[in-house]
């Protein structure tokens, strides 16, 4: 089953995107990952003969892979170019669920009113703030410059 998976995915990687990378994955599957356009495609076995589960998601910032956004079953006879158009469907999805939806022009944008962030703010316990140890280190080295600078104006500068 993974030579076949392995034969079609090859295949529709270059009917898909020019710049490409298949690889193997840990369930037994395929992975298609187009760089360039942010997208991944997997082909993986689902026990029947001749078919596999197609599924297509994002990629995020460094290059890990967002969780699947659409799946379907496909039958690994049908062409390339069914395939293909499968694909595509399923990448247009993932790109329109990536992209938030577009507000209206005259829509008036919604904020909490000022009354009720404060009262969501009153409701929270507060934090108790420290002082840390590098301001404390900061602190004593202050204290220390002072205290010398003190010394030699007062103390230790007469040599009696």
């Amino acid at each position: 089953m993974y030579t076949q998976l392995r034969e079609t995915a090859d295949e529709l990687a270059g009917v898909l995107w020019r710049e490409h990378t298949v690889y193997r994955e840990r369930g037994g599957g395929v992975v298609i990952r187009g760089e360039h356009v942010r997208r991944w495609i997997s082909l993986g076995p689902t026990g029947g003969k001749d078919r596999a589960l197609l599924r297509a998601g994002r990629l995020l910032d460094g290059g890990t892979t967002a969780p699947a956004r659409t799946e379907v079953v496909v039958d690994l006879t049908a062409g390339t170019a069914e395939l293909a158009a499968v694909c595509r469907r399923l990448l247009a999805e993932v790109a329109a669920a990536a992209e938030p939806a577009p507000v209206p022009a005259g829509a008036p944008r919604r904020r909490k009113p000022a009354r009720a962030a404060r009262a969501a703010r009153a409701g929270r316990p507060r934090r108790e703030r420290h002082t840390s140890l590098g301001s404390f280190v900061v602190l004593l080295c202050v204290t220390g410059v002072l205290g010398a600078w003190l010394y030699s104006l007062f103390g230790g500068g007469y040599g009696y």
